[in-house]
């Protein structure tokens, strides 16, 4: 298939493009509504999309007025595709997706050490085998927790080891595609912003479990940016002055309490014996006392958190995610308690989605980023 070049214009043009790429298939009336155009406006501005090839016409149907049925505008999905990675400790997760981030294909790789060149390879190897039956990779994006620049360089990354390393230069340059690096929150929450439970709305945040907490914000439909972007600095936030101390000396704060290694080390304090994670979970949910109170604690204090990002933020939608996320739904009813605890009674309902949980969220996110570069709209819509 001949790929047709996205469109370069920056202005209404790719604002019309856009539009489709993110919520198409969809009419003309109500591209013009969002845009607040004219429809002989969207007429020229879409007509040239057609002829490209970048925008197509849907089946026709039916819109409620009279007349004849109207013809949505579309992409076709899988005249592009993306490879979206993240690297997680001992492992590299990867996935294919399609033009609008879904899962085609994904798989694990266990790297022997973080040393750069072994997981260039490795990043390398996967496009090779995931990209070998598609139409060519458009885009690489890779998902790092830790600190990284607007080049691609990943500035610090504790877990990894890493400082200074230009990731980004040296994937692009081993694959021959281009590629973006992003802190995997930031990656994470644009899915969401684009593709995900939130891409209809202006205004939510995100909260992922595991390792580590992570918060992304989106206001006025843009995500909230900053330099700090990556030090995990919501896991800070107070949330039991009598709690554990983290490694930082900080008592009862949410990285102490809600972290996998935080549930876990309780549970297995609990009940005389080391634990997994997925194993204090199925406890908990069966009703062993020990367990049970573990994790209702845990879930209590992911309320007081949700609670506190919900009156600082007003959120339309709080999105919960991550390999720990476990615990939002065994403790839901504990997370609703934590949440009315700080909340004013008269004060709206907090709106929650809680997602899987795979690790495929976070390709998808990485993913997202690549598909922002290529389309030249990182951070807005």
């Amino acid at each position: 298939m001949t790929k047709a070049t996205w469109t370069p214009d920056a202005g209404a043009t790719r604002a019309v493009a856009l539009e489709v790429l993110i919520n198409g298939p969809i009419s003309r009336s109500e591209i013009a509504r969002r845009l607040e155009l004219s429809p002989g406006s969207l007429t020229r501005l879409s007509t040239p999309l057609i002829d490209a090839g970048i925008l197509v016409e849907a089946e026709e149907r039916a819109d409620g007025r009279a007349g004849r049925p109207s013809r949505p505008l579309d992409i076709l999905p899988d005249s592009r595709r993306f490879l979206g990675a993240k690297l997680a400790g001992d492992r590299l997760v990867v996935a294919l997706t399609d033009f609008r981030a879904t899962v085609l294909a994904s798989e694990v790789v266990a790297l022997p050490d973080h040393e750069v060149p072994a997981v260039v390879a490795a990043i390398v190897d996967c496009a090779a085998r995931l990209g070998a039956d598609a139409p060519g990779l458009t885009g690489i994006g890779v998902g790092v927790g830790g600190l990284v620049d607007g080049s691609g360089v990943v500035r610090s990354a504790p877990f990894l080891g890493w400082d200074d390393v230009p990731l980004a230069e040296l994937v692009t340059r081993a694959t021959g595609v281009p590629t973006v690096v992003e802190n995997d929150l930031v990656a994470f929450t644009e899915y969401e912003h684009w593709f995900g439970a939130a891409k209809t709305l202006e205004r939510f945040a995100v909260v992922t479990l595991g390792a580590g907490i992570g918060y992304g914000l989106v206001v006025h439909d843009r995500i909230v940016q900053a330099d700090d972007a990556g030090l995990g600095l919501v896991g800070h936030w107070p949330l039991d002055p009598f709690g554990p101390v983290c490694v930082a000396g900080h008592r009862g704060c949410a990285r102490s309490v809600l972290t996998t290694d935080a549930v876990v080390t309780a549970a297995s304090a609990a009940l005389g014996r080391e634990l997994g994670y997925d194993e204090v979970m199925r406890l908990a949910a069966l009703g062993d006392p020990g367990a049970r109170r573990v994790v209702d604690d845990a879930a209590r204090g992911l309320g007081r958190l949700i609670a506190a990002i919900a009156n600082l933020t007003m959120p339309e939608l709080v999105v919960l995610g991550g390999e720990g996320v476990q615990l939002a739904e065994i403790g839901a009813a504990a997370v609703r308690e934590g949440i009315a605890a700080d909340r004013d009674p008269r004060a709206a309902q907090v709106e929650l989605v809680t997602t899987s949980g795979d690790d495929t969220e976070w390709c998808r996110g990485a993913a997202v980023i690549a598909i922002q570069e290529y389309v030249a709209a990182r951070g807005s819509r």
